[in-house]
C-alpha cells in the first residue's frame, strides 16, 4: 500500500522526461524510498497493536490487579471496601469487581434462606442487601430451609385468592350451608398492633408458630404495610384482603370477647368437642394478657387449637422463647435452629425486605455518610420519658459505654495536644457513628466532642443522624418509612449500641446478627448506673411479657430456668431470651 500516491505519480512523470542514463538512478532512488515507506508502515501497525494490547490489559486486568495488591487508598477513593459483601456507591460495579455471576446469585440468596424467581425491579433490596453487610456468621440449618420451602408451597396453595382460602373464609360467615372443602388449609391472622418495632418482632413470632402448626400466616396492614415491605413469598401475597369477613370486627376483639381463647378457658367453654365446631378463635398475646390467655403456651391447649381453621392473633411480643418450652414443638425447633439465639436473625432476613422507596432512603444515606468509613458504629438512643429532654445522666452513660468498651476513642486532654504532634505520624482510621434518636440533643453533644477535640488514637470520628421526629408517630407513613430505614441502617453497622427495652434496637441487632452493647435503663436521673452497658448474649430480641407457669405441674415457675437456651434478658430481669447452649 502506497501512503503517498500523488508523490509517486509526480516522480514517475519526471523520470520519463529524463535521459535514459538518468532513469536508472531515478529508479534506484524510487525503490529505496518505497522500502523506507514500507518499514514506516510496518512500525505504525506494530505500535497500534501494542496500544490495543495495553488497553485490553488495563480494562480486564484492573480489577484483579487492584484486589491482588490491596490498594487500600485507591479502594477508599473508589468507595469499594476490601471486605466481601460490603457495598460501594455503584452496586453493579461492586458486584462485577468482587463476584462472578454465579457467586453473586448465591450470596444474594443468603445461603439458601431466600429463593430466586422474584422480579428484581419490584424489590431491589431482596437482591442487593448482601452488598451492604458482611456475610452472616450464622448459617441456616438444612432443616430450616426445608421447612421454609414447604411453607412456601403451602402458602401458594392456600394463600389469599386461592380456592381453599375462599372456601375457608366462607366458614366464617353465618348460616353457611353446603360442603366447603378448604383442603386442610388453616390460618393465623396477625392483627395490626403497636409500634413498628413491635410489629416486626411479633410477625416473626407468628410466622414461626404458623410453620410449626402448618398454618398460613396472613397480615393485616393494608397499603401502609405494602409501602414499607416487599412480599416475602413468590407468586402470592401475605396481606389480608380488605374485604375479609371478620375485618369489621377486629376493633371489637378483646379479652372478654365471645370467641376469646382465654375467656372461654376461664368460663370452661373449651374442650375437644366444643372447639371442633368453632370456625375461629381470638388469641390475645399482647403485653396485658392474663393467666388464662397465657395458657396458649401449654401443650394441652395447642392440641385443642389444631382443629380451629382460623386463629385471629393480637400480639406485640417476640413470644418465640416460650414456643421452645412447649414439648410438642421442642424437637422440631431444635432441628430448625441449632443456634438457638438466631431465630429472629434468620426469620427476619427471610421475611422483611424494605420496599423500593425505603431501600432508596437506606442506600442513599449509606453511600453519603457510611460507605467511606473504615468502621461503622451504630448508636440507638431511646429515652422513654420524652419530657426530660437531654438527660445529663444518659449522656454520661452513653459516653462511658462507648469509651469503656473501646467502641470510640477517648479524647486528648486540653493542653496535651503538643504531645500528639511531636510523635511520628500514623495512618488514621475514619469511624462513622450512626445515631438514631427522636431528638438531636445527644447527637449535638457527641458531634461537638469529636469535632472540637482530637482523639488519643488519631482516629477521625464522624457523627451522623438521619432524622429527629420528636416523638413516636406510628400512624404516619413517612415516620414509619424513616423508622424502618434507620433500623435497617443500624443493622448494617460493624458494632452496635442499643437502648434497653427498645424493640427498635432489637430489630437492628437481630437483622444484623449482632451482639449489641445494651445501655441499661436508668432507674432514676440522679445516680449513674454502673456498668453503663453490657453485651447481649445473642442477637435475638427479648420476650418482655412471658408466662411464669408450669403447664404440667399447673403451678407458677421460673420459666427462665427450665432449659439452658431460654434465659432471662440482659435488660429486663423478668423477660425471656433465646441464647446458644454454650
Amino acid at each position: 500500500m502506497d501512503l503517498y500516491p500523488s508523490r509517486r505519480r509526480l516522480s514517475i512523470s519526471k523520470a520519463i522526461d529524463k535521459h535514459p542514463e538518468e532513469q536508472t538512478g531515478v529508479q534506484e532512488k524510487r525503490y529505496r524510498l518505497f522500502g523506507a515507506i514500507r518499514i514506516t508502515e510496518i512500525l505504525a501497525y506494530f505500535m497500534v497493536i501494542i496500544l490495543v494490547l495495553l488497553v485490553i490489559m488495563v480494562i480486564f486486568g484492573h480489577a484483579s490487579y487492584d484486589q491482588g495488591n490491596g490498594f487500600a487508598e485507591a479502594s477508599r477513593i473508589m468507595q469499594v471496601k476490601p471486605e466481601t459483601n460490603v457495598t460501594s456507591p455503584d452496586d453493579s460495579s461492586l458486584e462485577r469487581d468482587h463476584q462472578n455471576p454465579k457467586d453473586s446469585v448465591d450470596l444474594s440468596l443468603l445461603g439458601g434462606l431466600l429463593v430466586s424467581g422474584f422480579n428484581k425491579d419490584s424489590c431491589m433490596s431482596r437482591y442487593q442487601s448482601y452488598l451492604y453487610r458482611k456475610a452472616s456468621p450464622y448459617k441456616p440449618s438444612m432443616y430450616l430451609l426445608s421447612k421454609l420451602r414447604a411453607y412456601e408451597e403451602l402458602h401458594k396453595r392456600c394463600g389469599p385468592g386461592t380456592r381453599p382460602y375462599t372456601n375457608a373464609e366462607r366458614l366464617l360467615k353465618p348460616k353457611q350451608t353446603g360442603d366447603l372443602d378448604s383442603e386442610g388449609c388453616k390460618y393465623v391472622v396477625w392483627m395490626e398492633f403497636s409500634g413498628l418495632g413491635n410489629r416486626i418482632i411479633s410477625i416473626a413470632s407468628a410466622f414461626l408458630y404458623a410453620m410449626l402448626t402448618d398454618r398460613v400466616l396472613v397480615i393485616e396492614g393494608g397499603e401502609q404495610f405494602a409501602d414499607l415491605f416487599c412480599e416475602p413469598f413468590l407468586d402470592t401475597t401475605w396481606l389480608l384482603p380488605k374485604d375479609f369477613t371478620l375485618a369489621n370486627q377486629f376493633s371489637g376483639f378483646a379479652q372478654n370477647s365471645a370467641h376469646c381463647h382465654g375467656d372461654m378457658l376461664k368460663r370452661k367453654l373449651i374442650n375437644g368437642s366444643s372447639v371442633s365446631s368453632l370456625s375461629h378463635l381470638y388469641i390475645h398475646l399482647a403485653h396485658d394478657y392474663n393467666d388464662h390467655d397465657k395458657m396458649f403456651f401449654c401443650a394441652e391447649d395447642q392440641s385443642v387449637l389444631k382443629s380451629v381453621p382460623w386463629l385471629i392473633m393480637r400480639t406485640n411480643n417476640f413470644f418465640a422463647p416460650s414456643l421452645f418450652l412447649i414439648p410438642s414443638f421442642e424437637e422440631e425447633l431444635g432441628m430448625m435452629f441449632p443456634d438457638k439465639g438466631t431465630v429472629f436473625h434468620h426469620l427476619g432476613r427471610y421475611l422483611f425486605h424494605p420496599s423500593n422507596h425505603v431501600w432508596g432512603l437506606i442506600t442513599r444515606y449509606y453511600k453519603a455518610y457510611l460507605a467511606k468509613a473504615d468502621e461503622r458504629i451504630g448508636l440507638q438512643i431511646r429515652v422513654f420519658d420524652e419530657k426530660t429532654g437531654v438527660s445529663p445522666q444518659v449522656t454520661k452513660q452513653i459516653i462511658s459505654c462507648v469509651q469503656n468498651e473501646e467502641l470510640l476513642p477517648r479524647l486528648i486532654k486540653p493542653g496535651e495536644e503538643h504531645k500528639q504532634s511531636s510523635e511520628a505520624q500514623e495512618e488514621f482510621k475514619l469511624k462513622a457513628v450512626l445515631i438514631t434518636s427522636l431528638t438531636t440533643g445527644y447527637f449535638e453533644i457527641l458531634k461537638a466532642m469529636y469535632w472540637e477535640n482530637p482523639t488519643v488514637t488519631r482516629d477521625v470520628i464522624g457523627i451522623h443522624q438521619p432524622s429527629h421526629e420528636g416523638h413516636q408517630q406510628t400512624e404516619k407513613l413517612m415516620h414509619n418509612r424513616k423508622a424502618w430505614a434507620e433500623m435497617y441502617l443500624l443493622s448494617l453497622t460493624d458494632k452496635l449500641v442499643i437502648s434497653a427495652w427498645s424493640t427498635f434496637g432489637y430489630v437492628a441487632q437481630g437483622l444484623g446478627g449482632l451482639r449489641a452493647w445494651i445501655l441499661y435503663k436508668q432507674e432514676n436521673q440522679t445516680n449513674m448506673i454502673n456498668p453503663p452497658c453490657g453485651r447481649a448474649m445473642s442477637p435475638d430480641p427479648c420476650f418482655h411479657a412471658p408466662p411464669y407457669y408450669d403447664c404440667k405441674a399447673k403451678k407458677g415457675t421460673d420459666t427462665g430456668n427450665v432449659v439452658p437456651h431460654v434465659r432471662h434478658c440482659e435488660d429486663i430481669s423478668w423477660g425471656l431470651k433465646l441464647v446458644d447452649n454454650s
